[in-house]
């Protein structure tokens, strides 16, 4: 009977143990306790960084047995960037400037420069930059037509002469970033009457209401051809390229080698006008971002 009772507790503290350390469920790169075969994307809280999630997150649910978690809307860069860098993503869509500038503080280049930049500045996080979309979002400042005929205003150097008499509006993380207002006010010389920081989706309805002058814009936002938008010329080339692509943890990448083949069918097929057509489907007609999102995946046949 004593040799019995010692078996069973003995059997006991072998299955406590087993508990205890996590028996009976895997630990995977995406942070999950469950089955191990989901991974969570992550995005940016504006239209188009959404958008970009849901198309990467449909490709990849429809070229593997992934399941993907969508954590949309996060917040700002830096936001998403923790996210990412904490585990609590595994990817999310991202842009080569913002990279190298804002997150490393590095000088940037060309289009082809800033991209070697960014593989090779990720590596110290175990970070991967596996593909690039093919379209450039780059910063630029938006003026009614109005105003661009009032001043006569075609460039950025056109704006910095005349900027005293202007209110400048802009979205709050381009008000901070040191390659957004600061570094651009310095580079050219802009000293605005006002500055008026504001949530980006609002930044477009200040401007036609004429509580701003001016706003920063990315080439790429669909508003800009829904209300006819002048885009001035950055001629001393101050913002960098934004090279959109998606940016994945290695560990997520070791652990489900198929994620970046997957993703490499995104290599180069979204275009500038693309992307505009898809922000201005979301922004002015209504549209779901996801639904957008799997609409394009279909026109493009990236779909089995």
């Amino acid at each position: 009977m004593k040799k019995s009772t010692k078996w069973i507790i003995a059997g006991t503290i072998l299955c406590l143990t087993a508990l205890l350390t996590g028996c009976g469920t895997s630990q995977t790169a995406a942070g999950s306790g469950q089955s191990g075969k989901t991974i969570t994307i992550g995005s940016k809280n504006f239209t188009e960084n959404i958008v970009l999630a849901h198309i990467m997150a449909d490709l990849i649910e429809n070229q593997t047995d992934l399941k993907v978690e969508r954590k949309v809307n996060l917040g700002g860069s830096n936001v998403a960037w923790k996210a990412l860098l904490n585990n609590d993503i595994q990817l999310y869509p991202e842009y080569t400037g913002t990279i190298v500038g804002n997150y490393y503080q590095q000088e940037t280049g060309t289009s082809e420069e800033t991209l070697k930049k960014t593989q090779e500045l990720l590596q110290q996080d175990k970070l991967v930059f596996t593909n690039t979309f093919g379209f450039n979002n780059t910063y630029t400042l938006a003026v009614t037509q109005e105003t661009a005929d009032q001043y006569k205003l075609q460039s950025f150097s056109d704006l910095a002469k005349i900027s005293s008499g202007l209110i400048f509006g802009g979205d709050f993380e381009f008000m901070d970033r040191p390659d957004g207002f600061p570094g651009m006010n310095e580079k050219y010389g802009m000293t605005f009457k006002d500055t008026k920081g504001m949530d980006h989706g609002i930044v477009y309805r200040s401007l036609l209401d004429k509580k701003v002058d001016v706003v920063d814009a990315f080439s790429t936002d669909g508003q800009i051809q829904i209300h006819h938008l002048v885009i001035l010329k950055d001629d001393q080339s101050f913002f960098p390229p934004y090279d959109a692509g998606s940016l994945v943890r290695q560990d997520a990448l070791e652990t489900y080698p198929e994620l970046k083949a997957a993703l490499a069918k995104l290599d180069g097929q979204i275009t500038d006008q693309d992307m505009q057509e898809m922000n201005a489907k979301v922004d002015a007609e209504g549209l779901k971002a996801q639904n957008v999102a799997h609409e394009f995946l279909e026109k493009k046949g990236l779909l089995k």
